[in-house]
């Protein structure tokens, strides 16, 4: 692992690195960061954005704002006195990150407008080589922090690519369309779209809202912070770091709901329905809206307004599939053809087939995608991958929540990635990779553990499934057992490889330097 450092220049990169990391949004930042702390200063951060934010910086549309509190959707390290809601609209949590980034002093090691093209592993020269738009470089670990909400997914709908009007995903929003008096479409009805449809209802002529399946909306306790409120986390920090902590183990309580008895959720479940039968007052729309399945099966989503929207005289609820797309209109099942102008795609993204995994190819030449095909994305802790020695997955597989902040789980899996590293330079290990056993002793227990959970008993198909109907997206535990289990690098479930000279692995006394 010698230090050699990229050669950046203006668009182009070349070279070697020690890490690699792919992506700049949260679980980038938070690599990067921890790795300069560790006088880890021989890295890159590769993002094919212009910017540092990942879904934050792509998800512009109206009413964007997070479903998790803000006091836990921020790093413990860098705490944010300045929320100005208990849930932060999306340009608030931009900014966040923006600032973080700008004063953790890393962006000389990022290269923006970079996009991962291919990585494969040598193991001869024992390093990965990385294709990017901007040049070739070499790495020693591989660390992808791009993420399962990156890569949106579009329904496959006949004659959609006909359409006349304009036509985008959600998550890729265009501004420059003026909506105000037209005739729109949105499909889907899920975390997205319940904070579109309010918006669009305010400006457009006509909404027609597709939806698939009814979610379950619980009342959005939003309220804005006081003045008074953010000077005490301001200048009392311990004041928001218990305020903090109180909101943590507040969620964590509703993990038994998810995983152990879904019984136990049925207060969450009488309080959706109360927010439904408040919002609607059309009996027959409420009928339509009610869902058909346990709580907590599919996502549970959050809002004051979705429901009232919906019951406007100027939104259509659809709930007949879909058949076609003509140049101006949607054609359900039935035969109805609702004209449009503008067709808004709000249908998810890419969570138990990650697009990265197309171009990555470990040992055997085999990419993971093709390996993960075959049964399902499965790696170890979430985090590593038999067969892809030195690659680090951060929200990798089975690392998902539905009761709280991902920065949880982020920040868990980086400090395991660092004490993988150190572990390396400690014992000059060129290479770890984790055995198969370990591999599929542990993803043999956690799909033990997901057959008593809401998401596999609740009577949903959600996107949580992958095509072989196994939950490889989320975690079925606690967040503070999720932690707990990576808190230390268990190198006795890795096979590791010797440097095969002093070349290969960065000397001890060099990173003391580096830190002095």
């Amino acid at each position: 692992m010698p230090i050699n450092g990229p050669k950046i220049d203006g668009p182009k990169i070349a070279g070697h690195v020690d890490h690699l990391v792919i992506g700049a949004g949260f679980a980038g930042l938070c690599t990067a960061i921890k790795l300069r702390e560790d006088g880890e200063t021989d890295f890159l951060v590769i993002e094919k954005g212009s910017d540092v934010g990942g879904t934050w910086r792509d998800n512009t549309y109206p009413g964007a704002a997070c479903d998790v509190p803000s006091q836990l959707y921020s790093f413990s390290f860098a705490p944010n006195p300045d929320w100005s809601m208990s849930f932060s609209p999306q340009p608030e949590i931009q900014a966040y990150l923006q600032r973080v980034a700008r004063e953790s002093g890393v962006l000389d090691r990022f290269a923006f407008g970079t996009e991962l093209l291919s990585a494969d592993w040598d193991d001869e020269a024992q390093c990965w080589r990385v294709e990017t738009t901007a040049g070739t470089v070499t790495s020693t670990t591989l660390i992808s922090g791009a993420g399962g909400l990156s890569a949106p997914r579009l329904p496959a709908i006949d004659g959609i690519e006909t359409f006349q009007g304009e036509i985008f995903h959600s998550a890729r929003w265009n501004h420059d369309v003026d909506l105000a008096g037209k005739r729109v479409a949105v499909i889907g009805t899920g975390a997205s779209s319940i904070q579109i449809v309010p918006e669009l209802q305010k400006v457009v002529d006509h909404l027609d809202v597709y939806q698939r399946t009814a979610p379950y909306v619980l009342p959005r306790n939003d309220r804005k912070y006081t003045r008074i409120e953010r000077q005490l986390f301001r200048r009392f920090p311990a004041v928001q770091k218990l305020y903090r902590r109180a909101i943590y183990w507040g969620r964590e309580t509703y993990v038994p709901g998810f995983t152990v008895q879904p019984k136990l959720a049925a207060p969450a479940k009488k309080l959706a329905l109360a927010n439904l039968a408040k919002g609607i007052s059309d009996p027959q729309l409420r009928e339509k809206v009610t869902p058909t399945f346990e709580i907590g099966c599919k996502r549970i989503l959050i809002s004051n307004d979705y429901y009232p929207a919906l019951d406007s005289d100027n939104v259509d609820l659809v709930t007949e599939p879909i058949a076609k797309v003509t140049g101006n209109a949607v054609v359900t099942a039935d035969g109805v053809e609702r004209p449009i102008d503008v067709l808004v795609v709000a249908t998810g993204f890419h969570t138990t087939d990650l697009p990265i995994a197309e171009q990555i190819r470990g040992r055997e030449g085999r990419s993971l995608a093709d390996i993960w095909r075959e049964s399902g994305m499965a790696g170890y802790k979430g985090t590593t991958v038999h067969g892809f020695p030195n690659l680090f997955f951060i929200v990798g597989p089975n690392t998902g929540l539905g009761h709280s902040s991902m920065v949880l789980i982020i920040e868990s899996q980086v400090a395991y990635i660092r004490e993988a590293i150190r572990t390396m330079r400690r014992n000059a290990y060129a290479t770890v990779e984790p055995t198969p056993a370990a591999q599929q002793r542990w993803n043999d227990d956690i799909q033990r553990r997901m057959k008593r959970t809401v998401w596999n008993t609740g009577g949903c198909s959600s996107w949580y499934l992958d095509e072989h109907g196994r939950n490889t997206v989320l975690w079925p535990r606690t967040t503070f057992k999720f932690r707990e289990l990576l808190a230390r690098f268990d190198v006795a479930a890795y096979t590791v490889t010797a440097a095969r000279d002093a070349h290969d692995a960065v000397p001890t006394d060099n990173r003391k330097e580096s830190l002095a």
